[in-house]
């Protein structure tokens, strides 16, 4: 038995010797087989494909990333509160040991430090850590004495934007808006 070799495309291809698999019974190339054998020469994409594909990639990317985005606002918009929400009752563990509110002065420093004026102050201060935390977006919670809400104090944080109002995610949050 002699071996034909197939030209496809340049590419020249002998193939193999069993002849069920390769050859019909009258001697001539299978049809299968050349199939099969042009399949391989023509691996790969064309620069249509590859174009659409890149399109879909993109699209899905810019889905997935508001997605998260929207996520870690809402992380922390909930984080800052939980921080309101400590802050509040130290202040207020605070007014029940030493029978006054911290100085709008000397404001949440006085949570970890003692006052010199202030008796029962609790060993170790308020708060757990040595520092008083910030918002979820890096700025120093406000306190304030009388608010225009009419309570004893508020602890309030400016919101994304940093700035007095806003909507949304920028919008300001208060100690008392916490519970």
């Amino acid at each position: 038995m002699t071996m034909k070799t197939i030209t496809i495309a340049n590419n020249k291809y002998t193939p193999a010797p069993q002849q069920s698999k390769e050859t019909a019974d009258n001697g001539c190339a299978n049809p299968y087989t050349l199939y099969a054998i042009r399949y391989t020469l023509t691996k790969g994409f064309t620069m249509v494909e590859l174009m659409a594909m890149l399109i879909i990639i993109g699209l899905l990317a810019t889905l997935v990333v508001t997605k998260v985005a929207s996520q870690i606002d809402r992380a922390r918009v909930t984080t800052t509160k939980a921080n309101l929400k400590i802050l509040h009752s130290a202040v207020n563990q605070f007014k029940m040991d030493t029978g006054r509110f911290p100085s709008e002065d000397v404001g949440l420093m006085e949570l970890i430090e003692q006052p010199s004026d202030v008796a029962n102050y609790q060993p170790g201060g308020y708060l757990e850590t040595t520092e008083i935390a910030t918002d979820a977006w890096g700025q120093e919670f406000i306190y304030e004495r009388f608010p225009e809400s009419g309570k004893s104090f508020v602890i309030k944080s400016l919101g994304a934007d940093g700035e007095e109002g806003g909507e949304d995610y920028d919008a300001d949050l208060y100690s008392t808006d916490a519970y």
